[in-house]
């Protein structure tokens, strides 16, 4: 097993996308990358901590690559949108992978360069790429939050 740390706004949404990958084996929200420790979602939504809202991805190497994961990641948001996605404004909110190792940190600067010379977006992608630190698990009522209420998004 490996694990991937993305950011993409929303982590329910976040969340309920990377469950659904084949290969995924668990998936747990949380923050990662502030200087708050033992934060909570109340103290995290000040944006003062300095934490994202993350998706910790439990994942099969031998079912899913780390591309894969990357090609939903990147599919999930607007990676262009500084510390915003839709409705949701604040640094907790920022686009961002939290790389396990120096090959994870590799594809992720690869692949974000090959999508920001794609041309798919007019905007720069404002995506950071940065080393992983200790993953903080949100509150339980966070854990499979739509999955549990039947909704396929943060908006519903």
């Amino acid at each position: 097993m490996q694990k991937a740390i993305f950011g993409a706004g929303c982590f329910w949404g976040v969340e309920l996308t990377f469950s659904k990958v084949e290969g995924v084996e668990s998936t747990a929200v949380g923050y990662c990358g502030g200087s708050v420790p033992d934060p909570t979602y109340e103290i995290v939504c000040t944006g003062q901590s300095g934490h994202a809202e993350v998706v910790l991805v439990e994942f099969n190497p031998d079912k899913v690559s780390f591309h894969k994961l990357l090609d939903t990641f990147w599919s999930l948001h607007d990676p262009t949108t500084l510390n915003r996605q839709g409705p949701d404004i604040g640094t907790q909110y920022r686009s961002v992978i939290f790389f396990q190792d120096e090959g994870q940190a590799a594809l992720s600067k690869t692949s974000k360069d090959k999508l920001q010379a794609s041309g798919k977006y007019k905007n720069d992608i404002v995506t950071e790429v940065v080393p992983a630190e200790h993953f903080y698990r949100a509150e339980e009522y966070h854990q499979k939050y739509l999955e549990a209420r039947g909704l396929g998004n943060c908006h519903s």
